[in-house]
């Protein structure tokens, strides 16, 4: 199955949801596990989700991708077109969509991964 554009993607995961895995890892942390030794990164990754399901995160985070690749051309449309002479900010903008999307793309490999490795398992 290949996805090619975010409202395809944002259908295939509308139905998975990461409150039961995360309520997992919770009871697990109540045991002792050795998540408690990063616990207060793990309770800051969870509280910025805001309550949203893994699908709504991965979209959302796919628009926040699309934006910054967004303000990438249009900083360099004003350079070239003279609009502006700051290059630094245009450098910038370029760059941090640059490391957006190149995160954006390992996530990708991942999850394509993890997939792969799933549908390999023997029930």
């Amino acid at each position: 199955m290949a996805i090619k554009t975010i409202g395809e993607m944002s259908q295939v995961l509308k139905n998975y949801d990461a409150n039961n895995w995360s309520s997992k890892i919770n009871k697990t942390r109540e045991f002792g596990s050795p998540l408690d030794i990063k616990s207060e990164n793990f309770d800051s990754i969870v509280s910025q989700t805001d309550g949203k399901t893994f699908g709504e995160f991965l979209t959302d985070s796919i628009s926040k991708v699309n934006s910054l690749q967004n303000e990438a051309n249009v900083a360099m449309e004003k350079l070239a077109t003279g609009k502006t002479q700051n290059i630094h900010e245009t450098l910038l903008a370029v760059e941090k969509a640059d490391i957006a999307f190149k995160t954006m793309n390992q996530v990708r490999q991942k999850v394509i991964e993890a997939y792969r490795e799933i549908m390999r398992m023997q029930v």
